[in-house]
């Protein structure tokens, strides 16, 4: 299976990560995907994995001359839709870096492309496949605490100093398609409900001089069956906190309640006195997984439907933020 590499700006790593893993696939070509970036990471990240990439200034040229089974995009936040398509009408495989689409329009583009191409695409919601997160989902789909009614979340992160893309709305995207998107997937993956509506606030203030940089934000949402959920989201983490971010999920159902924190799971029910910490593991990868499915194995955790998804529901939170109204997520 021949592997292309565009741009690192993201999560590129989950690739890089799970290479070693799957002798099948062959990084044949990187490139930075903007004069901006440099492919340094992407050409070490390969080599450290015994691969010898061809390394190309324009992704497209790349994309032409190495006709790769798969690529992953993880560009310029305002380019990942572009790259998309470019790489669905030539029939290539996508794992790309959420969100998928900056804007609507956009959006459609990436999911018109997709489903006239019949090619897998997965987003990189690599947390489904974090060991705390993945043991709550099965203790949740094993039926341990009922049907659920509410999921609370909150992604907290430290701000450091940010690349100067992070400063500009049209080429950050926003605070809640980047940080948020995270806890909106968890919401839709521990619910298995739609979202019905969105009312979400954000705002710019305290982020020490990143621009249209949003530190805070807030979204609530009603989801189908009246189950109620939440994300907090912030760049406030102080920088001599012990990890970078802080990820926490409470799924509260009819039976009892099972929660995320400190990387690791808490469950609470009839069954049995008091609150039980359960063993956080995950055999599997979220690559490693794409790779298979396009071989013809099992399905990963992360559909196609769902990585568009999540791209909708993002940009709708964002712009219930922006015009400060509860919007629809069914129109």
């Amino acid at each position: 299976m021949k592997l292309c590499m565009v741009g690192c700006r993201g999560h590129f790593g989950y690739v890089l990560n799970d290479l070693p893993l799957l002798p099948n696939v062959s990084v044949v070509g990187v490139s930075a995907g903007t004069p901006e970036d440099k492919p340094t990471a992407l050409i070490e990240g390969a080599r450290k994995a015994g691969h010898e990439p061809e390394v190309f200034d324009d992704y497209r040229e790349m994309l032409d001359r190495q006709r790769p089974d798969v690529v992953c995009v993880d560009g310029p936040y305002e380019r990942h839709a572009e790259m998309c398509v470019e790489a669905f009408r030539r029939g290539i495989h996508v794992f790309c870096e959420k969100p998928v689409a900056l804007t609507m329009e956009d959006l459609s583009a990436v999911e018109n492309a997709w489903r006239e191409s019949g090619r897998q695409f997965a987003g990189m919601m690599g947390l489904r496949y974090d060991p705390a997160v993945y043991a709550a989902w099965t203790i949740v789909k094993s039926g341990a605490i009922g049907d659920v009614r509410l999921v609370d979340t909150r992604k907290s992160y430290r701000l450091g100093e940010r690349p100067g893309f992070y400063r500009k709305r049209a080429t950050y995207g926003g605070t809640i398609p980047w940080v948020g998107s995270h806890a909106f997937d968890w919401i839709a993956w521990f619910s298995g409900r739609r979202f019905q509506t969105v009312c979400a606030r954000h705002s710019t203030a305290a982020n020490r001089g990143h621009g249209d940089l949003e530190a805070t934000a807030l979204c609530l949402f009603t989801l189908e069956g009246d189950v109620l959920a939440s994300a907090s989201i912030d760049y406030l983490r102080p920088s001599n906190a012990p990890t970078h971010g802080d990820d926490r999920i409470r799924a509260v159902g009819t039976r009892g309640v099972v929660e995320v924190r400190g990387g690791s799971v808490h469950l609470i029910n009839g069954e049995e006195a008091g609150e039980r910490a359960m063993p956080a593991a995950c055999d599997r990868s979220i690559f490693r997984d794409f790779a298979g499915q396009i071989a013809g194995g099992p399905a990963g955790l992360v559909s196609g439907e769902e990585t568009i998804e999540l791209a909708r529901i993002s940009l709708l939170a964002l712009r219930s933020a922006d015009e400060g109204r509860i919007v629809s997520c069914t129109a």
